[in-house]
């Protein structure tokens, strides 16, 4: 949901109206922006209208802020529009694509080595993404430990989450929407993820599991899992507790089993309880689809699964979602078969090398700290060595006037002095582009030492006065904001009337 605020020009009550459309020769009355015009117009007429808004929106090739897929086969296009009018909740009316729902579980549960027997089917679910996946996993623990402490004859009103300061805001929305306590391991400069020793630590009698990352979303870097599952093996020992583990694996599950398949972090340790992993990251279909796969059916109580059958069968559903399309799910299942292991294997190691080209590229310029690890999502996360002359936020804003979409920001506590830009290398970014983002990034930084060089020139001569007869120069810094407070106050000034 976007909150907007529909605004009109200073001085007027006139209603915002749309006009985008140019010369047209379909509408000759502007339409209204925020409430439903009263007369139908042309489809040619709303294409145009809509196309044109469009138009000035940033293009997702170059929108390297984000991990999810920005490109598809055409083959794959056509399966997701012959699809799109299917409501994969209704499984009596469509069976084959519950089947294909069914078919990505289990290769997505072997892909994680889920202890499945000959006879079994994995048990898991697809959702919209990684963030209700994951809303699916923590109920699934809240209600565990609620059903255990009962047996027990123990209170259960006050659950926790351990996880670190570095976990995506969907765990925060979690927390907050299902009355968990969020308790975070803090970060530290240089390193960027929970530390396993320190989550332990903060673990208790109400805690419901501990949240591990395969792919920080600041750095791309992946937890140690393993280390976290043999301390809180002998914390539970110790204890009595039964404290689990989840695996947060949103960027990092349709990476590591392919690039670093030695690793430890999945089913094969015992702890781990449940994993969610983003279809539309690098699982590599179009914004829609994430999954989240259970050890076993003892780690979902059976009181979450909702039965229906006002669709035609007997159906059970364990979403926060109803209705939803199949396309994406399809479109899932035509990857994972498309490609297979080998070409999975192929994309994740050509996505690697171009983050390796980008890392030495920016290295190269002498001016960044790279941040990021080399082992973990391909990305590329990198900081200014100095920041008094110009920041990370002049680059991503200046970067924006070549088309790219690189986003900065800061770090969580206890780290949030170190700001950082971050590259996110996804299928369809070249090695051609990565040696094009390289030169454009030179260029701005040329020109923003040109202008802080400047700026020192124009404040070594400016200087003021305090009422002690004291002359102080201004800082480069108080000057920009001297200069930008001139221009807000001269555009603040002009009228101007409903755009």
């Amino acid at each position: 949901m976007v909150v907007s605020v529909a605004a009109t020009g200073p001085g007027t009550d006139a209603e915002p109206v749309s006009s985008t459309f140019f010369a047209s020769r379909y509408v000759r009355d502007p339409l209204p922006r925020y409430r439903m015009p009263g007369r139908s117009i042309p489809r040619e007429a709303a294409y145009q209208i809509i196309n044109d808004e469009l138009m000035l929106d940033g293009n997702p090739r170059l929108n390297l802020a984000s991990f999810v897929t920005t490109w598809m086969e055409p083959e794959c296009d056509k399966l997701i529009m012959g699809s799109i009018n299917k409501n994969y909740v209704d499984m009596d009316e469509y069976p084959v694509t519950t089947e294909l729902q069914n078919r990505c579980v289990n290769m997505i549960a072997h892909l994680f080595n889920a202890p499945i027997k000959e006879d079994e089917t994995a048990v898991g679910v697809g959702t919209v993404g990684s963030s209700e996946a994951i809303m699916l996993a923590g109920l699934a623990f809240k209600r565990k430990w609620q059903n255990r402490r009962k047996e027990q004859g123990k209170p259960c009103d006050k659950p926790n989450i351990v996880t670190g300061a570095n976990v995506q805001v969907c765990w925060e929305k979690f927390a907050r929407y299902f009355e968990v306590e969020l308790k975070e391991v803090k970060l530290s400069e240089g390193y960027y993820v929970m530390d396993p020793v320190k989550a332990v630590e903060m673990v208790d009698e109400n805690t419901i599991c501990v949240a591990a990352i395969l792919g920080s979303t600041l750095t791309g870097e992946f937890e140690d899992v393993k280390l976290l599952n043999d301390l809180l093996t002998e914390k539970n020992k110790e204890t009595g507790w039964d404290v689990p583990i989840h695996v947060d694996a949103a960027s990092g599950g349709f990476i590591a089993p392919f690039l670093y398949p030695e690793l430890e972090w999945d089913f094969r340790l015992p702890l781990v309880k449940s994993i969610n992993v983003s279809g539309h990251k690098y699982g590599l279909v179009y914004a829609g689809v994430g999954w989240v796969i259970w050890r076993s059916k003892e780690d979902l109580p059976e009181e979450l699964i909702f039965h229906i059958n006002y669709l035609g069968t007997d159906q059970p559903t364990f979403t926060l979602n109803f209705s939803k399309g199949s396309s994406q799910i399809i479109a899932q299942y035509y990857q994972l078969i498309r490609l297979g292991f080998e070409g999975y294997k192929n994309i994740m190691e050509n996505c690697m090398e171009n983050a390796a080209i980008l890392r030495e590229g920016v290295a190269a310029t002498g001016q960044f700290e790279i941040l990021s690890k080399e082992t973990g999502v391909p990305l590329v996360a990198f900081s200014l060595k100095d920041s008094s002359r110009f920041t990370v936020f002049d680059i991503s804003e200046n970067l924006r006037r070549f088309g790219w979409i690189v986003p900065a920001y800061t770090m969580p506590a206890d780290a949030e002095h170190v700001a950082v830009l971050r590259v996110v290398i996804r299928e369809d970014f070249s090695r051609s582009l990565s040696e094009r983002l390289v030169n454009d990034i030179l260029k701005i930084l040329r020109e923003l030492d040109a202008c802080a060089t400047h700026a020192v020139r124009v404040s070594s001569a400016t200087a003021a006065q305090s009422d002690d007869g004291v002359v102080s120069k201004k800082s480069v810094l108080e000057i920009e904001r001297d200069v930008v407070a001139h221009w807000m106050n001269a555009v603040n000034k002009k009228k101007t009337g409903p755009c």
